[in-house]
């Protein structure tokens, strides 16, 4: 009989023989060989069995696992949140046998209320998170055929970004992709640095980073002299919602002759790695409603522009629930039906092109995709806008702060802002509420009365656009915001070396 060592060391070499040898074809194939639904209710059996934490929760919720075999059984399983489960159980109780020290690595993240939750998780994990990475080198950045230097620009140390990207892409060169991975984190001089010495030694460029860091890198080459049309530059971002008009301003920047192939966003989380990521075909779906708003609201339901993705459905499987998205999947810390507070929703493959057909779009014969048929896999969408405490209600409409990204984007004002601000709705001495923007400057760049008057004029017009509930629940008097630009990295808005927050209640 095997010791827990030898056990652990065959399933890990069983685990990368499989990602080693098996193509990113095939590992997307398997969606159609299993039933999803299938496989996440052999999941719950095996979490159910092996995972005392859950265990214990199942028990709690008069729940006996035997009598859950069908799709509609798995259902009627409360959700998973961090409140009722993971602050409620030791961190060895959470993983498989009750051993934290069977994982590999270990995660934080602080979440909205600074409190660090610590997040296992194994070689396979890792190895299970690659395969999003490679879908998106090898679909999006032909990173197969090109010599590629991906540049880690994610914080380095605990948190998830950094290190889980890093090792991802070093799984992802191990497998053959010509790929070199280079370190300097959220360090900027570091970062051109190193692109400026390097980059010119490789076909293409990734940068990899939160979408606010990597344009200020971007925008500060530029100041510097950096041409980054010679260096083929590609994108993988994670953590925000972005508007096209921010895609169309970066893919200007640095050059990019077709964004569907030059960017992917990833939905990344902590809790559980990546849950789903752009592709080519779900990007140049996005472009054509970010142009038809109303195209957008029958969609998605609301007056913003979620991220929208594809995902493997057998790698992490989506439900929704009021509004909410739950996701089911294997990692150190095993979640069946967690609920991770984020608003969005799930639109399979066969829909989704049936309800563009209804607009007058079909992105498969867009010229922008036609040239190359990579990226077009028949996976199920993931939309996701967020944590819904992120907007602020004024006259009863709710705003977000995609509608005021977009105001910001515009040619005129994109090149003197850094595309950070702060919603507030205010009461002046009158107890008069006011909506309030108050915005960073790019570096050595002044305000003036000028400056304002153009800001404020194109965040009227694009919410009036954007958001319906705005331009129909607000008074026309009360509809234009009172803007204040800030010198960049003003200490009480936008303090350096902070994660920004968009709103302020």
């Amino acid at each position: 009989m095997m010791t827990d060592s030898e056990a652990k060391r065959q399933h890990d070499l069983t685990a990368f023989s499989n990602f080693l040898n098996n193509s990113v074809d095939t590992h997307l194939q398997q969606h159609y060989d299993t039933e999803p639904t299938a496989a996440v209710i052999e999941l719950f059996h095996d979490v159910a069995a092996t995972v005392p934490a859950y265990h214990a929760f199942l028990t709690e919720n008069g729940i006996n696992s035997s009598n859950i075999q069908t799709f509609d059984d798995f259902q009627t399983l409360p959700p998973l949140t961090k409140e009722n489960y993971l602050q409620r159980h030791s961190l060895p109780s959470l993983c498989r046998s009750g051993r934290v020290e069977t994982s590999d690595a270990i995660a934080v993240s602080s979440g909205s209320t600074g409190k660090p939750t610590f997040w296992c998780r194994s070689f396979s994990d890792e190895l299970e998170i690659t395969t999003r990475f490679e879908q998106i080198f090898h679909d999006s950045f032909f990173a197969d055929t090109k010599s590629t230097l991906a540049v880690i620009c994610f914080t380095l140390g605990t948190w998830v970004g950094g290190m889980f990207t890093t090792t991802c892409c070093r799984y992802l060169a191990s497998k053959g992709y010509p790929l070199t991975v280079i370190t300097p984190g959220n360090n900027k001089a570091e970062i051109l640095r190193v692109i400026g010495e390097l980059g010119t030694m490789f076909q293409q460029v990734v940068l990899l980073g939160y979408p606010p860091f990597v344009k200020d890198v971007i925008d500060t080459g530029i100041t510097t002299g950096v041409e980054w049309q010679q260096y083929n530059i590609k994108l993988v971002t994670a953590g925000e919602v972005f508007s096209e008009e921010w895609r169309n301003l970066v893919s200007q920047r640095i050059g990019s002759q077709n964004p569907c192939y030059d960017f992917a966003s990833l939905y990344g989380t902590a809790d559980a790695g990546v849950l789903g990521n752009e592709t080519p075909l779900s990007i140049c779906i996005r472009r054509f409603l970010s142009e038809n708003p109303e195209a957008a609201r029958s969609l998605f339901g609301e007056s913003r522009l979620p991220t929208l993705l594809q995902y493997d459905p057998i790698s992490r499987f989506f439900e929704v629930e009021e509004g909410k998205l739950l996701f089911s999947g294997n990692n150190g810390i095993p979640l069946i039906r967690y609920n991770i507070l984020d608003s969005g929703g799930i639109i399979t493959y066969d829909a989704m092109l049936e309800f563009l057909v209804q607009w007058g779009f079909n992105p498969i014969s867009h010229p922008e995709l036609s040239t190359s048929k990579r990226g077009i896999r028949p996976l199920p969408f993931v939309y996701v806008f967020g944590r819904s405490n992120f907007t602020v209600s004024y006259f009863g409409a709710n705003i977000y702060p995609e509608n005021i990204s977009v105001g910001l984007e515009q040619p005129g004002i994109r090149e003197w802002v850094t595309g950070k601000f702060v919603l507030q709705v205010l009461e002046n001495e009158d107890k008069n509420r006011f909506l309030s923007v108050t915005v960073e400057l790019i570096s050595g760049v002044e305000e003036s009365q000028e400056k304002i008057q153009l800001l404020t004029t194109s965040i009227v017009t694009q919410l009036k656009r954007l958001n319906s509930e705005f331009a129909n629940y607000v008074p026309p008097e009360y509809q234009t915001p009172q803007v204040t630009l800030k010198a960049h990295g003003d200490t009480e808005y936008f303090p350096i070396g902070v994660k920004h927050r968009y709103t302020r209640k």
